[in-house]
């Protein structure tokens, strides 16, 4: 596609004259997203939407390239069924330059074809799904994040260098992609550790949208050596009610959970029968001092002084400076193909959060750092694997 994607909107001429300039155009440049509003996954769509707006309004006080960004976000409920029409009304009828920030990997598995289908870029899913994680990479799919494989890679590495044998991990996953990514990444990592025939170990499921923890609970309860730490793969809801359930029984055992949990939401569900529960994030501590995460902190507060830091809108933020990033490098005029080829020569973004992150056409994912998480006295904190 070579046209622009930018939107003119004509400054009124009275306003131009009285600035001593003509032909002024102020360009709108519309960015696309579905994702949660509603349901089960709401904090975490809402989490995202608003990192993002956080930062465009940032950049729209003084625009990019003489333009600004509008955000169009459409609720999905986390429903792949409206997902894909979701898509191709951003895409076909709102015209928009990228999708960014979608949330979910049930959603993921129907927006990705249609983001290759009609060449537009999705960047920045909230997701570590490895459908958007292709070798060698689509070029019209990229992720800021790090994947789901990779955090479940790290809790075997780390329980297993605390001491936990293999026949004490149990899982808990939602019954669909989601579950599988987390899933077959944590059995792939056994497997290199030289553990024999780990799809024996227990393993419980749920369905998404739901509460229905019981069954996945009897079947952990049932294993014939006692967990001592459950790896999850769920969303909040679901995983506090399994907690606060399998404490009764569990009370010693550890329960781990990947970055999409949304941590916030998950320890205000929990409430006092949280402590000791663990998340893997793929952004730093939304309270650490890297340039960048303070940056978001101040841009949070002027978007909305009532909202409190995070890690999902922390991640939100950054999906969209690298955008912005990309963004800078394509002129004034915009289009879906030149957005990707600016973002892949982003080798050293201006982005600090500690480590390296950046693009090239080979590596579609900007980051894939794992930051350890430990709930105490009701907030997260950082941890290594030793003090388990």
């Amino acid at each position: 596609m070579s046209t622009s994607i930018a939107h003119k909107t004509v400054i009124p001429t009275f306003l131009a004259c009285a600035l001593g300039i003509a032909n002024v155009q102020a360009a709108e440049i519309k960015v696309g997203m579905s994702t949660a509003l509603s349901g089960s996954a709401q904090a975490l769509g809402q989490g995202m939407k608003r990192g993002i707006e956080a930062y465009f309004k940032q950049v729209n006080q003084s625009g990019i390239n003489g333009n600004t960004l509008k955000l169009v976000a459409l609720d999905d409920g986390y429903e792949p069924a409206k997902a894909a029409p979701n898509m191709r009304k951003l895409i076909d009828e709102e015209k928009v330059l990228a999708v960014l920030g979608n949330v979910g990997t049930p959603t993921a598995i129907v927006s990705v074809p249609i983001a290759n289908e009609k060449k537009t870029l999705l960047f920045g899913a909230f997701t570590g799904a490895g459908v958007l994680r292709q070798t060698p990479p689509e070029r019209y799919i990229i992720n800021y994040r790090a994947s789901y494989a990779e955090e479940t890679a790290t809790m075997i590495e780390g329980l297993l260098n605390s001491g936990i044998k293999p026949e004490e991990i149990a899982f808990f996953t939602q019954n669909d992609g989601y579950g599988d990514a987390g899933y077959n990444g944590a059995m792939k990592a056994l497997k290199a550790k030289g553990v024999g025939n780990p799809e024996e170990l227990a393993h419980g499921r749920y369905t998404r949208n739901t509460l229905n923890v019981e069954e996945a609970l009897g079947t952990i309860l049932d294993a014939e050596v006692e967990p001592k730490a459950v790896i999850m793969v769920g969303a909040y809801g679901p995983c506090a009610k399994f907690i606060k359930m399998a404490k009764e029984d569990l009370p010693d055992t550890r329960f781990l959970n990947v970055s999409f949990v949304g941590s916030t939401a998950l320890a205000k569900a929990l409430g006092n029968m949280g402590e000791g529960v663990i998340v893997t994030q793929v952004v730093p501590h939304f309270d650490a001092e890297h340039t960048t995460v303070k940056e978001y902190r101040k841009a949070l507060k002027a978007y909305d002084p009532s909202v409190e830091p995070g890690f999902v809108s922390l991640e939100g933020f950054l999906v969209a400076k690298l955008f912005v990033e990309g963004l800078k490098h394509t002129g004034s005029s915009p289009n879906r193909e030149s957005i990707i080829d600016a973002l892949e020569s982003l080798s050293s973004p201006d982005v600090d959060i500690g480590v390296k992150a950046g693009f090239s056409k080979t590596e579609h994912q900007a980051s894939h750092k794992i930051w350890p998480t430990l709930l105490k006295q009701g907030k997260f904190v950082a941890f290594n694997w030793s003090e388990i």
